[in-house]
């Protein structure tokens, strides 16, 4: 059985559009599912953990990667497998599994491709799908929000990028890999990537994958102002790994604190005073 869960509201209401693309394709090709609607924060959880309840073998999960996690989180550790249809602004995750962006062709791909399992990441035993992090990504979605509701796609993150690049502040980072020796710097951000993007397409890990059972840790440390536009630059190629101030891990943990810290973990922002972070191989069933 399949199961949908549709968040209305994803892509400025192009989530909307696509759930009900989606449930005209299935009736054309003559596949039994369910459909539901999410109508607020944490609801696509609910959803998802009543679809595992009911024996739904896959959920078509209908949105951005804000409602792409909060389905996961019902359906990690379950026999029930996770198919994506990109429907928000971002869709990053969907390029980490190499899924279609256009929703029938994704639809398809779901359809003819058997579920495999993906690892997930857990941050102060709180579950994340793609990315968590702290630094000046933090500060770059605090601005971003603000830009969305002037503009769409990935031109709210690139001008929470600017904002940022003249008013951060390099941070105090502790940080320890694989339980080892702890290692202290001033930082510009650290991520824990168990997918490659963020803001839209933005690589922040470029070789991370979602199967591989190991966290892809990235550490870009003290940037000077006068070279802040060309980093920006290679941010925007991929390039991040080959910054002289980044350092590069692969591993299964990772545990870092800076003071005051607040957290990015897949696009929510939280206040934490330390931050362990592990990989759990292959918790989730995804479509890819």
């Amino acid at each position: 059985m399949i199961y949908g869960i549709c968040n209305p509201t994803s892509g400025h209401g192009r989530g909307k559009k696509v759930g009900e693309l989606v449930e005209k394709l299935l009736t054309i090709k003559n596949i039994p599912f369910q459909m539901a609607y999410t109508e607020g924060t944490a609801h696509a959880t609910v959803l998802a953990k009543n679809a595992v309840a009911a024996g739904a073998d896959t959920v078509l999960c209908i949105g951005g990667d804000g409602t792409a996690f909060e389905v996961a989180q019902g359906l990690a550790d379950t026999q029930t497998a996770l198919g994506i249809i990109p429907a928000g602004t971002g869709n990053d995750f969907v390029k980490t599994i190499c899924l279609p962006t256009d929703p029938e062709k994704a639809l398809d791909h779901i359809l003819s491709h058997p579920a495999r399992k993906t690892d997930v990441g857990m941050i102060n035993n709180r579950m994340f799908l793609n990315v968590a992090g702290a630094g000046f990504d933090v500060m770059t979605l605090d601005y971003t929000e603000k830009a969305k509701r002037y503009c769409r796609g990935i031109l709210p993150y690139l001008y929470g990028v600017l904002q940022s690049m003249f008013r951060f502040r390099s941070l105090d980072l502790t940080y320890s890999v694989d339980g080892g020796e702890e290692i202290r710097q001033k930082a510009f951000i650290i991520a824990a990537a168990n997918g490659g993007c963020f803001g839209g397409g933005i690589a922040i890990a470029p070789e991370a994958r979602a199967d591989d059972g190991l966290i892809d840790i990235v550490v870009v440390g003290h940037i000077r102002k006068r070279d802040l536009p060309a980093r920006l630059v290679g941010l925007m190629k991929g390039k991040i790994l080959s910054f002289p101030e980044t350092k590069f891990y692969r591993a299964r943990s990772v545990s870092f604190s800076i003071p005051h810290m607040r957290l990015d973990i897949d696009g929510e922002i939280i206040a934490a005073e330390k931050a362990d972070v592990r990989l759990c191989p292959g918790a989730l069933l995804v479509h890819r």
